[in-house]
């Protein structure tokens, strides 16, 4: 039996849809495939209990008949942590459940997938990080990173300092055009010659990006001011502007369908936004109307700007809330990303089954 944990360096990566993507192709192989997420760390409540969605699109897409506690034997919440610290969380206990659980879902698979964390130091607390996790249950790991400029190779190389020789190799996600062939002509070469085995690298595709514009501002409750923009555009992840202008205008040509949020008096980010061909929409914060002149700059910049009334934590919990509730968690995507693993990436190397 191969066990393959997939981990990632940061949130946002795709990493559950390339988990279960990774055990549709295995199962078109012909393989028994089971999943197991270790560590519940997605969490929403719903009818009075608090679930982790990953395990449960896993669930339905891999036909599994495993019970949710099973699948998500730890659910990682803050409250859990917070006890943990108070000492009422015992690690053995933990880790022998995960044990237990682990063992009952892999009987009679040829593949088991574990899903890590979005940050592989995540279950520190209890001594489940996702290098421990790995150790406990004797899996290879495969990380899955971004790579939006050359300083990301950092954070791969420190992960693989901490998974070592379990670290089977490294997959780059939603790598967009302009960075595409720099990663694969330096990075990747460089990473090899490192010890980091690169697998592959999967293009940016706008069918398994965020929201629309018109989407994000019905999902926080804003109004958009612009309505003669089209709001069709797709945003993928926001940037506060809580910085200085010249840092703002700094950060944000380094990204890409973003949404900014800053407050509605921060007329110095709302101007560097309008600069930046990466910034998809602006929400204002706190119910202050921008001046004429920025509606005007947006309207000629083609940058939508939408208006919140609530104060700017607020809104980033609720932006991070709908953008993340559009990522890589519908079918629809999942299929995708097989197409797309399949077409940039050595399946079969990866899940053991050359």
């Amino acid at each position: 039996m191969t066990t393959l944990l997939v981990t990632s360096t940061s949130g946002g990566t795709g990493k559950t849809a390339i988990t279960v993507a990774l055990g549709q192709l295995a199962r078109k192989q012909g393989a028994t495939v089971g999943y197991m997420k270790p560590k519940g760390t997605n969490l929403e409540s719903a009818v009075g209990k608090t679930r982790d969605e990953d395990p449960m699109i896993a669930r339905q897409l891999l036909d599994l008949d495993a019970e949710m506690h099973q699948l998500e034997p730890v659910v990682y919440s803050p409250t859990f942590v917070q006890e943990a610290i108070r000492g009422r969380a015992d690690p053995a206990e933990l880790r022998a459940d995960i044990e237990t659980n682990f063992a009952d879902l892999a009987a009679d698979t040829d593949i088991m997938l574990l899903e890590g964390s979005d940050h592989h130091f995540t279950g520190g607390t209890v001594g489940l990080t996702d290098a421990d996790i790995a150790e406990l249950l004797d899996a290879e790991v495969l990380l899955v990173s971004e790579y939006t400029e050359a300083v990301d190779v950092d954070e791969v190389i420190a992960s693989g300092k901490e998974f070592g020789d379990r670290l089977a190799g490294v997959l780059f996600n939603d790598v967009s055009p302009d960075r595409y062939d720099e990663l694969v002509e330096d990075a990747m070469p460089f990473l090899d010659g490192k010890g980091i085995n690169s697998v592959g690298a999967v293009p940016h595709d706008e069918q398994l990006g965020g929201k629309t514009v018109s989407e994000l501002a019905d999902g926080i409750g804003a109004e958009l001011l612009t309505p003669e923009l089209p709001d069709d555009g797709r945003i993928e992840r926001f940037v506060v502007g809580a910085m200085g202008s010249s840092e703002a205008l700094k950060q944000l040509r380094r990204t890409r369908n973003a949404a900014v949020i800053t407050g509605g008096d921060r007329s110095d980010i709302q101007a560097a936004a309008m600069q930046s061909s990466g910034v998809g929409c602006v929400v204002l914060t706190g119910g202050y109307r921008p001046s004429n002149a920025v509606l005007g700059e947006a309207t000629s910049n083609n940058v939508p700007i939408m208006l919140v009334q609530s104060d700017t934590r607020t809104t980033i919990d609720r932006t991070e809330s709908v953008l993340g509730s559009g990522r890589t968690r519908t079918p629809e995507t999942v299929e995708r990303m097989a197409d797309l693993l399949s077409d940039s990436v050595d399946v079969e190397s990866v899940l053991g089954l050359d």
